[in-house]
């Protein structure tokens, strides 16, 4: 199976879980991109574990190959919204491997259920498509692994410019297909992709499946030249960078990614190492100490902490924190003891030494150092580290280059069930006040489709619920729904007053060049919130265009 060996991961698992109840972010990561993981956790994921393989081209144009590749990425984006956990690409192709199968091979259904058993995928989404005078057409159908049943035909079309409306439909009729009761609004997927061009799309897709490194950058340079503020292509770029080695190039496209985008936690751990490999380790510290706050595992505390080190800072504590969090891994234990010998406590430094060797009895660099300790601690008159480190000898502690969020998102898949059995217990306008703050901190982030699924939640624990209706409203409004958005805002407005549906309906009338209304929304706010950021700065853009408002 893939990922960890399955007793390392049930102990990171439990861990993270600890963790994640006190991580603010742990809600969006929850439904963001996740890979697979060995069937011990797997098996815990409530039979939402999905595989979306590459849809079929029918088209009889193999220059349009690059779009059967493009459905797993736009359905595992949309998919992981709906709260459903999808096999990367990665993993993927690791499957194909394993049963010895190329990785541009399109299965047979036999072998489709065999990839899913290997992944322990619940559900299989398989597709095909064709393009003819301009417009797309697309079947997609849901194989649920353990029923060995097999949906029928989802179908949608369009213009082929509108590839990306294509895939979102799909995705929103897999997701009702796997769970009718999922509430998110079809145009909420529809809006979700934030304006990328086609162009841009295909440059993308066919630079993260280019296997020559150079056409590889050339491919998602041209796609963030045309898309500037396209974060997948924007990560995918600072990524091939990084392994060409261009570490300054890689660290400048990963700062593009923006902090509160659902990718700039994978950004910025690359950025740390680009800045580490050019011995920028102020900055390292910085970009790996941003994903630890938000995702506290080993890896990332380990690297944050040996940049630290790297300037000379005593980074025991965080090297103690990694120790707990993976107490199996050798290669932290070395890092704990090296930090520990800087700081002059060799016997302390020996135990994580004993424990590196135990976890890796081959471990030179370990050997060597225990070795060297041993008797530099009888000497008397000379400086420890002198002893030890006579002949060139210079232990370092070692950085982690791989960033993997498996078990993290695993842990984070389970917290957020447990939340909902928890939240289920609670009075219903306590569950609604819960779903609604969830649905806020999505919003702010720009996940659309995860800040309506709460939102929704919040209404369906307490109808009346007016903070609810008005995220509703809000999400409607930024979907292009404006009618319904209108309407959810008056529902609002109708249970209780208040800022949020008065500026929806305040930006609704300003677009429609209703001057006297939007002014009568904006008042209406502010004698609600006198110091309300978002009523204040309407009030100066009504003033801008001749509206008089006190």
């Amino acid at each position: 199976m893939l990922g960890l060996t399955p007793s390392r991961s049930i102990l990171r698992h439990c861990f993270l879980l600890c963790l994640l109840a006190a991580t603010p972010f742990a809600p969006a990561l929850a439904r963001a991109q996740s890979p697979a993981g060995p069937a011990s956790v797997a098996g815990q994921i409530s039979g939402r574990l999905v595989l979306v393989l590459p849809f079929e081209n029918r088209s009889g144009q193999a220059n349009l190959n690059w779009i059967g590749d493009s459905f797993p990425d736009t359905l595992n984006q949309r998919l992981n919204s709906a709260g459903f956990l999808t096999i990367t690409r990665d993993d993927r192709q690791f499957a194909l491997d394993h049963l010895g199968l190329p990785v541009d091979f399109r299965p047979s259904r036999a072998t489709t259920i065999r990839i899913a058993q290997t992944l322990d995928a619940n559900f299989v989404i398989v597709g095909n498509y064709t393009v003819e005078n301009g417009r797309i057409a697309v079947q997609a159908r849901v194989l649920e692994v353990n029923q060995l049943r097999l949906s029928t035909s989802l179908e949608d079309s369009a213009e082929l410019a509108r590839l990306f409306d294509i895939e979102n439909a799909i995705a929103w009729k897999v997701a009702r297909h796997i769970d009718p009761h999922f509430p998110v609004a079809e145009q909420t997927f529809l809006s979700a992709s934030g304006g990328v061009g086609l162009s841009a799309f295909e440059n993308y897709i066919r630079g993260t499946d280019a296997t020559n490194s150079v056409e590889r950058i050339k491919r998602l340079n041209t796609a963030v030249t045309e898309a500037p503020n396209y974060s997948a292509a924007l990560l995918a770029l600072g990524k091939a960078e990084y392994s060409a080695h261009q570490y300054d190039q890689a660290a400048a496209v990963l700062a593009k990614v923006q902090a509160n985008d659902r990718l700039a936690l994978e950004a910025s751990f690359y950025r740390g190492l680009a800045r580490f490999n050019t011995a920028k380790y102020g900055d390292a510290e910085t970009a790996f100490a941003f994903v630890a706050a938000r995702l506290p595992l080993p890896e990332v505390v380990n690297n944050q902490a040996v940049a630290s080190s790297r300037q000379g800072k005593d980074a025991v504590a965080l090297f103690e924190r990694v120790t707990t969090a993976d107490p199996n891994d050798a290669d932290y234990h070395y890092n704990l003891a090296v930090a520990l010998l800087r700081r002059g406590d060799a016997p302390g430094a020996l135990r994580e030494l004993d424990t590196t060797l135990k976890l890796r009895p081959g471990d030179s660099e370990a050997v060597e150092l225990h070795a060297r300790i041993t008797p530099a601690l009888k000497l008397t008159g000379t400086p420890l580290t002198d002893s030890i480190t006579a002949g060139g000898f210079a232990p370092v502690e070692r950085i982690r280059r791989s960033y993997s969020e498996a078990s993290f998102r695993q842990a984070a898949f389970q917290l957020d069930e447990m939340r909902a059995v928890r939240m289920a217990t609670l009075p219903p306008a306590e569950q609604a006040t819960q779903y609604t703050q969830l649905g806020r901190e999505y919003l702010a982030q720009g996940l659309i489709p995860e800040a309506e699924r709460e939102f929704q939640a919040a209404i369906t624990a307490d109808s009346n619920s007016s903070p609810a209706h008005a995220g509703i409203a809000q999400v409607r409004e930024q979907s292009g729904s404006a009618d319904q958005a209108r309407s959810e805002a008056h529902r609002s407005l109708d249970l209780h007053a208040n800022v949020d549906a008065w500026m929806v309906l305040a930006r609704l009338d300003l677009k429609d060049n209703k001057l006297a209304a939007s002014v009568a929304d904006v008042t209406s706010a502010l004698t609600l919130d006198p110091n309300n950021s978002a009523a204040l700065g309407m009030r100066e853009a009504l003033r801008a265009r001749g509206q008089s408002l006190p």
